[in-house]
């Protein structure tokens, strides 16, 4: 326990350089990443005239925490459903902008004459622009809705799943140092192999295992357990030869698919910070400023490449991607920068010691000054495209206008063919996946213990059985699926061209199925070949007119896919986002809107019957939405409460009529608000009151005068209570209550009775 003092020591250091530079940093409407690695500079052993950190060991391993928590919770923000959502725009940029940076940062270190491995790196921090960075610099200047925004933050989506298959294969690089072409593709495949393992298998069990445990999760427990997950994952990681943060970031993108992954990324925050902040301060305490002065050279070089290139690069696969010229130029100007993913590239290298150590303070450098100069290259991006294309010679501009049109209608064109084999695909992949898992972790683990346990040809026939079993689901659906598709039939019935390919796809389906059945009977069995095939094809045979097996595999995707769609579908539930339905009603100029009834609204209360919104606006309420209660397509008799959305359909015509009506009886009139004041009076019950003998239930005071009688005072005796079955008696007080007008109407008419009578 003697290095507890120092370690304590260290972090109260840190915490509170920490505190004071992002106060500052704040003050100066600064970036606060860069207040953490000033603050890491300060307390660094370099610099004598400030207090020092002494334990630097200590430090690192808080420091590889910190890099834990802060892919965990970039995987927790991240879902692998955006990839599709972000368009080939995103796709086309970020994969030009990294290959064209990588080789940029590798050719640089190659001119200064650095180590091979220097250069890698190199070429992998520069390629990643910083998407904390970028994020509050449109936040600042109020651009955060301009289309040229969404296409950035949908690129840096990209770059940051990019960025860890990039960790991945430079760690792979440096522990093997090895550049071979057939190595590095063995990578990439063990790599796309396992991200797809673990996403399916996360998939399919996480869901289900927080949502049968949700009654015993509070806070506390929800926070350890999804704790527990990401360094479960880590471990994981580690033991199939992956970084750390590979785990954690594909733990997080696990769980952004689960319901609780707003819970769990506000309850993860604070701990992120914590350890973020430790890893940044770690950062600034690796700049030397000796080293700074020895390349100041590179560190120009570099920051030029690194604006100059992603300006560039990015404009370019912007353009690419068929964008106008000054949206491209807008994309790659703010792009511009190296923030978080270089720092964590670049403490990858150190900890891997594959790096020299002049490269971690030249990125820190680098990043300062690219971070600084951002939000003025994301100013000078319009006048500067605005004066490119006036200098353009026309041929070039009414090329550039052409291809931007050309490509949106091409990439908006749908293929039944393109589809078909997309889905194909697909298919094969994900169910190759788990079935080479299965087998691989068969082989590994249950022939073992079979062959402990039993003779060997039993041993081999009961495991060859194990296995066709656990994969016929797998093999099924690779055979099956799609063949009676609307692409498949469609295509089918189209033309007799069309059934020759598509029945070869079926055929290599087939073929895929019994290669697998085949591989297992060949490496359990010392049969022929020949004899393997035949059990192998009848063995697929049976696993395709196998109607059990059928309903076992429908269950299986249909509940992988239920887990992933949960979050969505309970956002829908929640009215938190438009049901599916709602886009298509786009293409017909029929909209799907909300709209929350106001506590005043005088159609609170009323039902549907009553307020006869679709003979009235030509509207239709689809469905009401009253706190965790969804009422879809709600009857006549159904009412509408305070505070309830309601969905309503119709055009911009209709709704619009509908919005100002709605406003129009939700709005107070001082005379609303006048006749509204509650009054108490007193009258006395005279010998020819309408009260004198008569029981308060039977005079119907509160129904017919909207009033209410709150006392009552007899004989001279205290005020008391009304005893509703009393009759009243001559000279008895009475105490009314109720609004201005009423209580006068109802005074008067006493008094009406009394002068008629």
């Amino acid at each position: 326990m003697s290095h507890l003092p120092t370690l304590i020591a260290d972090l109260a250091l840190i915490l509170i350089s920490a505190g004071i530079m992002t106060l500052l940093f704040k003050k100066l409407k600064q970036p606060l990443v860069l207040g953490y690695v000033m603050a890491g500079f300060l307390s660094s052993p370099h610099i004598s005239f400030t207090p020092s950190v002494m334990d630097t060991a200590n430090i690192q391993t808080w420091a590889d925490i910190g890099v834990i928590f802060l892919l965990f919770a970039l995987g927790l923000e991240f879902s692998f459903k955006k990839i599709v959502k972000v368009g080939g725009t995103a796709v086309i940029a970020a994969c030009t902008v990294i290959f064209c940076m990588i080789l940029l940062g590798i050719g640089v270190g190659m001119a200064f004459g650095w180590k091979r491995m220097d250069c890698l790196f190199l070429g992998g921090m520069i390629a990643m622009s910083s998407t904390t960075i970028i994020y509050k610099a449109f936040e600042d200047m109020g651009l955060g809705k301009k289309k040229f925004a969404g296409l950035v933050l949908g690129i840096l989506i990209l770059e940051d799943i990019l960025a860890i298959v990039l960790m991945v294969m430079l760690s792979t690089m440096a522990l093997k140092n090895n550049f071979e072409g057939v190595e590095m593709f063995g990578s990439i495949g063990k790599l796309l192999f396992f991200l797809i393992l673990w996403f399916i298998v996360g998939i399919y069990l996480i869901p289900q295992f927080l949502k049968r445990l949700r009654k015993l999760m509070n806070q506390e427990t929800l926070l350890i357990v999804s704790l527990g997950l990401c360094f479960g994952m880590v471990m994981l990681a580690a033991h199939t030869g992956f970084s750390a943060a590979f785990g954690a970031f594909i733990m997080g993108s696990i769980l952004a698919e689960t319901v609780e992954a707003e819970s769990i990324s506000h309850l993860v925050k604070p701990v992120k910070d914590l350890f973020g902040a430790v890893f940044f301060v770690s950062v600034g305490m690796m700049v030397n400023p000796a080293m700074i002065v020895e390349y100041a050279v590179p560190i120009c070089v570099i920051t030029l490449v690194v604006i100059g290139g992603q300006a560039i690069f990015g404009t370019f696969g912007v353009v690419l991607a068929g964008q106008p010229l000054k949206t491209a130029m807008q994309c790659g100007f703010s792009l511009t920068q190296i923030g978080e993913f270089a720092f964590i590239i670049a403490s990858l290298g150190v900890s891997l010691g594959v790096t020299s150590n002049f490269l971690y303070p030249i990125v820190v450098a680098v990043s300062v000054i690219t971070t600084f100069m951002t939000p003025y290259m994301i100013r000078i991006a319009g006048p500067v495209s605005d004066r490119l294309e006036r200098n353009l010679p026309g041929s070039w501009r009414r090329f550039l206008t052409r291809y931007s049109r050309g490509t949106e209608t091409t990439m908006n064109h749908e293929n039944l063919w393109r589809k078909l084999l997309a889905a194909l695909l697909r298919i094969i992949v994900v169910y190759s996946v788990l079935s080479i898992a299965v087998i691989a972790l068969s082989f590994r683990y249950v022939m073992p213990f079979f062959y402990h346990n039993l003779p060997a040809f039993w041993s081999s026939l009961l495991g060859a059985a194990f296995m066709i079993l656990c994969i016929s689901p797998f093999l099924r659906a690779i055979v099956v699926k799609k063949n009676h598709s609307i692409e498949f039939t469609t295509l089918w019935n189209d033309s007799h061209v069309n059934r020759g390919p598509l029945v070869s796809t079926i055929v290599f389906r087939v073929v895929l199925a019994i290669s697998f059945v085949t591989f297992i009977i060949a490496n359990l069995f010392e049969a022929s070949i020949g004899i393997a095939l035949g059990i192998a094809v009848l063995a697929v045979l049976a696993m395709v007119y196998s109607r059990r097996l059928k309903r076992h595999s429908i269950f299986l995707e249909r509940r992988f896919i239920q887990n992933l769609r949960y979050r969505d579908l309970q956002a829908e539930y929640m009215g938190e986002k438009k049901p599916a339905y709602a886009g298509r009603l786009l293409s017909q100029d029929i909209h799907l809107t909300d709209y929350e009834v106001p506590g005043e609204s005088a159609w609170a209360g009323r039902t549907l019957k009553e307020l006869n919104l679709g003979r009235k606006y030509d509207v239709h309420v689809v469905s009401i939405l009253r706190g965790m209660k969804r009422i879809n397509i709600p009857g006549a008799e159904e009412r509408i409460f305070p505070m309830d959305k309601i969905q309503v359909i119709g055009t911009d015509e209709q709704l619009n009529l509908f919005s100002r009506e709605m406003e129009s009886v939700s709005s107070l009139d001082n005379g609303a608000i006048e006749n509204s004041t509650m009054v108490l009076k007193q009258f006395v019950v005279d010998a020819g009151s309408i009260f004198r003998h008569h029981k308060l239930r039977d005079l119907g005071i509160r129904e017919q005068y909207r009033c209410l009688i709150v006392g009552v005072e007899r004989d001279g005796n205290s005020l008391m209570s009304p005893d509703v079955n009393a009759p009243f008696e001559e000279g008895d007080v009475v105490w009314v209550v109720g609004e201005n007008d009423n209580v006068h109407q109802l005074v008067n008419q006493k008094n009406e009775k009394v002068d008629n009578k």
